[in-house]
């Protein structure tokens, strides 16, 4: 394989995304209970469009392997690696370390030409999850454990699963805090960095809104088809910077799980 194939190869699969990184946690979580005591694999495909808020984004659809694991001490969801700390009735406990597909290069889009590389990172923090006996909440902190943006994020969500024969729907709603560290490394504009048409601009903390729907269809006892759909109201802080031309993100996410 060429290096730069495999290079956008190991990009692809990577920016499976911490974003991405919720549905693909909800389809490892399926029946834990009934499985806690063995391991459990899971193989398929996804495609995926890469998506991102700045202007003229040159934007591709990238299809990638999806990988699985869970047993009762790990589980692992594409790029995301969660370490089960324990549980105290309903509460779970978690350690987890994801890679998160953000940044950009001066050449994705006009509007970034000749500003500074933004690099994706690894983020390390931690996970609770409490589970009723109508609806899955979550809160995940997290942390920017390479120090590219010393960002901080915390989201906190909540989703259901209705069971319908072979379908199953889970949809879901979530918001996302990020620091000021964060939102300005990947919004802001340095005073290197103006031209005309792109003031500088410094970004202070936010909140993003997700509303999302996944759809699974069973074709066969251990393989399941997805569909997983959203909408990201974006916060003011990242609206308003000049790189950014939309208020809302998009988000479509389909695949096959084949689990062993």
């Amino acid at each position: 394989m060429a290096p730069t194939l495999m290079k956008r190869s190991t990009r692809a699969l990577l920016t499976a995304g911490l974003c991405a990184a919720t549905p693909w946690a909800s389809l490892a979580q399926e029946a834990e209970d009934e499985r806690a005591a063995r391991s459990r694999w899971g193989l398929g495909l996804a495609v995926m469009p890469e998506i991102k808020p700045y202007r003229d984004f040159d934007g591709k659809t990238e299809v990638w392997p999806l990988v699985t694991f869970e047993n009762r001490w790990v589980r692992v969801f594409g790029p995301g690696l969660e370490f089960k700390l324990g549980r105290s009735g309903p509460l779970t406990y978690g350690l987890t370390l994801a890679y998160a597909g953000d940044g950009y290069k001066s050449g994705d889009a006009p509007i970034l030409t000749s500003m500074d590389r933004r690099r994706a990172s690894a983020w390390l923090g931690g996970r609770l999850g409490l589970q009723t006996s109508w609806v899955q909440f979550s809160a995940e902190w997290s942390a920017d454990t390479l120090r590219y943006s010393k960002g901080q994020r915390l989201r906190l969500g909540a989703e259901r699963r209705f069971s319908l024969g072979e379908f199953a729907l889970t949809p879901r709603l979530s918001a996302t805090w990020m620091d000021s560290h964060y939102v300005d490394y990947y919004y802001g504009v340095r005073s290197n960095e103006v031209i005309p048409g792109r003031a500088a601009y410094a970004a202070g903390s936010t909140v993003n809104t997700e509303l999302g729907l996944r759809v699974d269809y069973r074709i066969a006892p251990e393989q399941v088809l997805f569909a997983d759909v959203s909408a990201t109201a974006l916060g003011s802080a990242i609206k308003n910077s000049p790189l950014v031309d939309r208020s809302t993100l998009p988000g479509v996410r389909l695949g096959w799980l084949y689990r062993f």
